[in-house]
C-alpha cells in the first residue's frame, strides 16, 4: 500500500476541485454562498480567517494526509467525501501494517502520526459540515488496537548536551557567511529550548538586546510568535539568552556577528559579505557584546533571522525550513564522528532541559526557559540525566 500522494491529474473533478482550494478545511461551498449573499470583499475576508483557525504545519500535513486518503479511495473505489467509518478504519489498519524499506522489524508509521490522519480526515468532514466517520467505534477501536499491539517505548533522539554542542560548534566552516549564522543557530536552538519551527520562523524583529538586572550583563530577549503550546500567540512568549563566558559561544556577540553580515547583505549584496569576511578575523576570542546595542535591521520588515545559504554562500531572501534546521544538527553531527540518525532538531531543545538538569535547575527553572506545561515532561529530561536523582536506591547501603 502506497502513502505517496497520487498525481492529481488522476483524481476524480471532484476531489480535484476541493484540493485546489486554498484549504481543504475550509467549506469552498459555503464561502460562495457567503459571496452570494454578500460581496466578494466579504468572502474573501471571511476565507482568510477560516483558512487561519490551524497552523501552517497542521494545514500542510492534514493536506498530504487527505491527498493520500483520496487516493487509496480512488484506488479501492470507495468515496472518500463522506467516506464509510469501516471504510475509514481499513485504511488506517493498512497502513498500521506498513514497514520501512530495508527494516522488516521497524513499523513505517507510528500511532500518533496514524491518529494525525485520522483527524485530517475528520476536519475535512466537519469543514463540510459532514459527520465525521472517525466517531464511530469501528475507527476508534481500531485506533486503540493499534496503541496497545505498539507498547515499546518512543524512540526517543539524543539530546544535544553541552559536550555535544562543543563539538558540533568545532565543526563550523573556517569562514564564511554560513559560519556565522550556524553558530547562531544552533546555540540560540540550545540556549533558548527551541523547536526547530520555531528557530525557522524567527525574524531579526524578534530579538532585542536588553540588560541583566542583576549583573549589568547585555542579554538577547527573543520574542516567539505562535507556537506548539501557544497557537494563537495569546501569550507573548520569550526566552532570554545571557552573555556567554567566551565569544564563541556568547549568543550577544555571534547575534551582532551574523547582523553585520545581514547588513552588508541588505546595503550591498553577496559582493558587500564577502568583502566582510574577509576584511573580519574569525573566532579572535574577543567579545563584543558591552558595546552592540542592537541592529537597524530590526525595522519592523520582519526580514529572516536565519536565512537560506547556498553551497556558494550565497544569502537567500527566504528562511530556512523547519527541515533544513533538523539536516544541519544532522550534518554537523556527521561532521564531528556522531551518529547523525539519533539526532534531530529537536535535540536542541532536550537538550537543554538535559544539561539543565545536569547543573542541578529544578523543575520550574526548566519549565520556564522551555515553555513546558507539564512537569512530568521535565521528569523525563531529570531522569535521563541522573537517574539517581531523588531515587531512594541511594539509600539502601549496597
Amino acid at each position: 500500500m502506497s502513502t505517496e500522494p497520487p498525481d492529481t491529474g488522476l483524481l476524480p473533478a471532484e476531489v480535484r476541485t476541493r484540493l485546489a482550494a486554498p484549504s481543504v478545511l475550509v467549506d469552498t461551498e459555503a464561502l460562495e454562498a457567503v459571496r452570494r449573499r454578500f460581496d466578494d470583499e466579504q468572502a474573501a475576508a471571511l476565507g482568510r480567517y477560516l483558512a487561519s483557525a490551524q497552523s501552517p504545519n497542521t494545514l500542510r500535513a492534514y493536506r498530504a494526509d487527505w491527498v493520500a486518503f483520496c487516493a487509496w479511495c480512488l484506488a479501492q473505489q470507495r468515496q472518500s467525501l463522506p467516506a464509510a467509518p469501516v471504510d475509514v478504519a481499513v485504511y488506517l489498519a493498512g497502513l498500521a501494517e506498513l514497514t520501512r524499506d530495508g527494516e522488516p522489524g521497524r513499523w513505517a508509521l507510528a500511532p500518533a502520526t496514524l491518529e494525525r490522519k485520522a483527524a485530517a480526515v475528520a476536519a475535512v468532514h466537519g469543514a463540510h459540515g459532514l459527520d465525521s466517520p472517525t466517531r464511530a467505534d469501528v475507527v476508534r477501536m481500531t485506533l486503540r488496537g493499534i496503541r496497545r499491539s505498539r507498547r515499546t517505548a518512543p524512540r526517543r533522539k539524543r539530546p544535544v548536551v553541552l559536550a555535544t554542542l562543543e563539538a558540533l560548534l568545532a565543526e563550523l566552516p573556517a569562514a564564511g557567511a554560513a559560519r556565522r549564522r550556524d553558530a547562531l543557530l544552533l546555540l540560540t536552538g540550545f540556549a533558548g529550548a527551541l523547536r526547530r519551527s520555531e528557530l525557522a520562523a524567527l525574524s531579526v524583529d524578534d530579538v532585542a538586546v536588553d540588560t541583566d538586572a542583576r549583573t549589568g550583563e547585555p542579554l538577547l530577549v527573543v520574542g516567539l510568535h505562535a507556537t506548539k503550546t501557544d497557537q494563537e500567540a495569546r501569550h507573548g512568549q520569550s526566552v532570554a539568552l545571557p552573555r556567554g563566558r567566551r565569544a564563541a559561544t556568547c549568543p550577544v556577540c555571534l547575534f551582532a556577528d551574523w547582523t553585520d553580515v545581514l547588513a552588508a547583505h541588505r546595503d550591498g549584496g553577496t559582493p558587500a559579505v564577502r568583502a566582510l569576511l574577509g576584511a573580519a578575523p574569525e573566532a579572535d576570542g574577543a567579545h563584543r557584546c558591552h558595546t552592540f546595542a542592537g541592529t537597524p535591521l530590526a525595522d519592523g520588515t520582519g526580514r529572516p533571522l536565519f536565512p537560506a545559504i547556498d553551497r556558494h554562500g550565497n544569502l537567500g531572501g527566504r528562511a530556512v525550513s523547519g527541515r533544513a534546521v533538523a539536516e544541519l544538527v544532522k550534518r554537523y553531527a556527521e561532521r564531528a564522528g556522531l551518529d547523525p540518525g539519533v539526532y534531530s532538531g529537536h535535540s536542541l531543545r532536550s537538550g537543554f532541559a538535559t544539561q539543565a538538569a545536569l547543573g542541578g535547575a529544578g523543575d520550574r527553572e526548566i519549565m520556564r526557559q522551555g515553555r513546558w506545561t507539564n512537569p512530568r515532561t521535565v521528569h523525563g529530561y531529570i531522569r535521563t540525566a541522573n537517574p539517581l536523582e531523588d531515587n531512594a536506591v541511594t539509600r539502601l547501603g549496597l
